[in-house]
């Protein structure tokens, strides 16, 4: 009989932090479930640990480094239960988080349930921020009406790590981004679709822990952060989207390519800015949020005053 639910774990050079991991898995409360670890080419010995780990419902499949998605997608294909849950190799659960997440998910019939988390450091919740920002409990289901600023808010609360979700709703609509090894929002560009095409449960329970600390990504401060892969690709998530929430879906991705810009135009690059925001201009988008900035940060003044901006930081570390 299939277990209740598949973890999904994916690996790459985090043989300091993956014990806590693999420990706060064994830990739930929710005892019925397998748990898959996909070594996505490791140098760094974290794929002995778990062979070594000593618990019959953890296995280990090994990779060439294709980057998170790209590991989290064979997990998927490795899987056997109808509920997916995923833990990055650096963060971990509390104990109470899958029998949370996995009854939300079974009482509201959602295709997916997404808990709050705590940072580490400083250890404090973000509930009282997500709450501000829109974040409510229970299912919502995304209509033409639904503000687009709102749905940012729900996408940017989705995490993997945060979220479990029916296999055969991430299966219909292609699981993780996976191109390219890439290491930014390779995850939001499968939960957009997850919201356009089904409903999704949200707790401000906080259950998770991010540890910020071991994130590479989190260390990068010298420069812009990639493009997000549904902006670089947004035919394939415009291809998912059912047709009356496709004036949506286009306000939201200029939400989203606005906020980019104004990173991209801190960083210098305006003209690249200035080419994302025009390449998702829509009508009304004025009303967007980010809208004026991203205008400034397209042009050569925007990336004078971020220069200037990022001098005075410097100055005063």
């Amino acid at each position: 009989m299939p277990p209740r639910v598949s973890v999904v774990v994916p690996l790459y050079n985090k043989a300091a932090h993956v014990r806590r991991a693999l420990d706060s898995i064994a830990a739930q409360t929710l005892r019925d479930f397998e748990a898959i670890v996909v070594d996505d080419g490791s140098t760094d010995g974290g794929a002995s640990l778990v062979e070594e780990y000593g618990d019959a419902r953890f296995r280990l499949i090994a990779q060439a480094n294709a980057g998170p998605g790209a590991a989290r997608n064979r997990g998927i294909a490795e899987s056997s239960a109808d509920v997916l849950a995923f833990l990055d190799a650096d963060d971990e659960w509390l104990p109470g988080y899958l029998e949370h997440a996995v009854g939300l998910l079974e009482e509201t019939g959602a295709d997916a349930a997404t808990c709050c988390y705590f940072e580490h450091p400083p250890g404090e919740s973000r509930a009282p921020m997500w709450e501000a920002r829109g974040i409510r409990e229970g299912a919502h289901r995304l209509s033409p009406e639904t503000p687009p600023a709102l749905v940012v808010q729900m996408l940017a609360y989705m995490s993997p790590c945060s979220t479990v979700a029916r296999a055969a709703a991430v299966r219909s609509i292609g699981g993780f981004y996976a191109a390219d090894r890439c290491l930014y929002a390779e995850d939001a560009f499968l939960w957009l679709k997850v919201l356009l095409n089904g409903a999704v449960a949200f707790s401000l329970a906080p259950l998770v822990r991010f540890h910020h600390d071991a994130s590479e990504l989190s260390k990068n401060r010298e420069g812009a952060r990639p493009v997000e892969p549904f902006l670089i690709h947004p035919e394939e998530v415009e291809a998912s989207c059912p047709p009356a929430l496709r004036p949506l879906l286009g306000r939201v991705l200029a939400a989203r390519a606005f906020k980019t810009a104004c990173v991209l135009g801190y960083w210098g690059h305006w003209r690249e800015a200035r080419a994302l925001r025009r390449r998702f201009s829509v009508e009304g988008g004025w009303r967007l949020p980010k809208y004026v900035p991203a205008r400034v940060c397209s042009t050569p003044l925007g990336a004078g005053l971020g220069k200037v901006w990022r001098m005075v930081s410097s100055s005063r570390a």
